[in-house]
């Protein structure tokens, strides 16, 4: 499968923080043929393992998180479903927007929200508190009871599609965007006759405290890792942003980062004319599955990866398809030159 085919397909699905199921049981059919081993793990993470059949061979872990922002209902009233946040939802863009409540069968439904014919002006001026918002199903009180138990989850209704040249947008691509990538250099790399062990890793929870990542690293005791996920791409609003959509993955440098891994990933990426943007990450933290995979057991010699995109955590995020190219390139050409 081409990589757009296989990033709309993943963000078609849906996998909030805590519920991914349907996205691990995708990507696990999908790589089963490719793969000596796939199998999940206790916090639902996606393990894909190929060996290289090398006695006291590495183990070089590509890592992509599957989870997505979203919602979970906590009751009803009226009809109307209350619900809280799972991981970090921008309430600005809540009222009016369009969900998909993850019963079974899924119910669509949205945000209610009042015109602005009677709002004062200082209502207009601000947003709305999510604990004022409720998700319209068009429901009665008892249907909504019986039909959404409080604990289901929901997602921005939406998937992905190709804009303009070369861009995608739509929900999720944060993460599953990098997951895409993450796949095809596993596929590649699969193919090959490598001296490590390789492994893709598709964690969970990373919206919510990078969990699924840092247990599995505890498990998986990884030799290195490269983590891929998003970084903020420039837009009008938003000059100062360093990384821009169209030009390269950002390669990070910082102390959540190894600084020898990223000085090899630039060698790489020049020798290899693969398009590329530097990175900085001051402080301690990624914001990323970095943050818990550096620190994982005695240490994991860990590179960080940014795909640049587009309006973060939104329902519309878009990131260049050229980008993702790019990273699975330098993905394949950086485990290709691991030794044992």
């Amino acid at each position: 499968m081409e990589l757009a085919e296989l990033t709309k397909r993943l963000c078609g699905l849906s996998g909030p923080s805590g519920f991914e199921e349907p996205v691990r049981a995708w990507i696990a059919e999908y790589l089963a043929p490719v793969a000596d081993e796939v199998r999940t793990d206790p916090m639902g993470n996606m393990i894909a393992l190929k060996r290289c059949g090398k006695p006291g061979a590495k183990l070089a872990l590509l890592d992509a998180h599957m989870d997505e922002i979203g919602f979970i209902v906590t009751g009803a009233e009226k009809g109307y479903l209350s619900f809280g946040m799972l991981g970090g939802v921008d309430q600005r863009m809540l009222p009016a927007r369009e969900v998909r409540v993850l019963t079974e069968p899924p119910l669509y439904g949205v945000i209610a929200t009042m015109p602005p014919h009677v709002l004062t002006e200082e209502e207009k001026g601000r947003s709305i508190e999510p604990d004022k918002l409720f998700i319209d199903v068009g429901l009665s009180q008892e249907e909504a009871v019986r039909t959404v138990p409080p604990g289901t989850p929901v997602v921005y209704a939406g998937s992905c599609e190709m804009l303009g040249e070369g861009m995608l947008c739509g929900k999720a691509l944060d993460d599953r965007a990098c997951a895409a990538v993450i796949i095809k250099a596993f596929e590649k790399l699969s193919q090959e006759e490598l001296d490590v062990d390789i492994c893709c890793l598709v964690s969970t929870q990373e919206e919510v405290g990078h969990r699924g990542a840092k247990t599995a690293a505890w498990g998986l005791r990884p030799d290195v890792a490269l983590v891929v996920d998003v970084t903020h791409g420039k837009t009008p609003d938003a000059p100062n942003v360093p990384c821009s959509c169209g030009k390269g993955p950002a390669i990070c440098m910082g102390p959540n980062i190894n600084s020898a891994l990223s000085k090899e990933l630039f060698a790489l990426a020049r020798d290899g004319k693969i398009p590329h943007q530097p990175k900085a990450e001051p402080g301690g933290n990624s914001g990323t599955n970095a943050e818990a995979i550096q620190i994982s057991r005695e240490g994991v010699v860990t590179g960080l990866i940014g795909l640049p995109l587009k309006y973060m955590h939104s329902p519309v995020e878009m990131v260049s398809l050229a980008d993702m190219e790019a990273i699975v390139e330098l993905l394949t050409a950086y485990v290709e030159g691991l030794e044992v």
